[in-house]
């Protein structure tokens, strides 16, 4: 299995709902606010130039399981492997815990696109130095 990238988050007050918890859709927050750290970590980012080429990772699918709830204040772990990667579309998974607890468990899957403002956005084959930096991360991938 690969090593997975790790990003802290504390959660804030204003994540929490009326009960106390972290509102569902916050985690969705910070599922996405993960998957940002780690292409940056690799150089890349969801809207980049790419060798003259504007790029776009528009979402196409994205779920979370919730297991046990956050609250304010709580130092939560994301952790963030690359479940699948396609022609054009990477599917990543992410995991949240709290200490050693695992609170939810999610999947987002976007697909790399021409992104040119007005105009029809168009799948692309993911290009090659960018799968060179993602391979390392897939899940069936060796530890190194």
């Amino acid at each position: 299995m690969a090593t997975p990238f790790c990003m802290k988050r504390i959660v804030e007050f204003g994540d929490t709902d009326m009960a106390g918890i972290v509102h569902f859709a916050k985690f969705f927050t910070y599922l996405e606010a993960a998957e940002h750290a780690f292409l940056r970590s690799l150089g890349i980012s969801v809207v980049m130039d790419w060798e003259g080429v504007p790029l776009g990772l528009p979402r196409v699918s994205a779920s979370c399981d919730y297991l046990r709830p956050a609250r304010f204040a709580d130092e939560l772990e994301i952790r963030v492997l690359v479940r699948r990667l396609g022609r054009s579309s990477i599917t990543y998974t992410f995991e949240v815990f709290k200490d050693d607890d695992a609170l939810a468990r999610g999947q987002i899957t976007a697909v790399f696109c021409h992104h040119i403002p007005g105009h029809v956005m168009e799948s692309i084959d993911i290009p090659d130095a960018i799968r060179a930096k993602l391979v390392p991360y897939l899940e069936s991938a060796a530890c190194g």
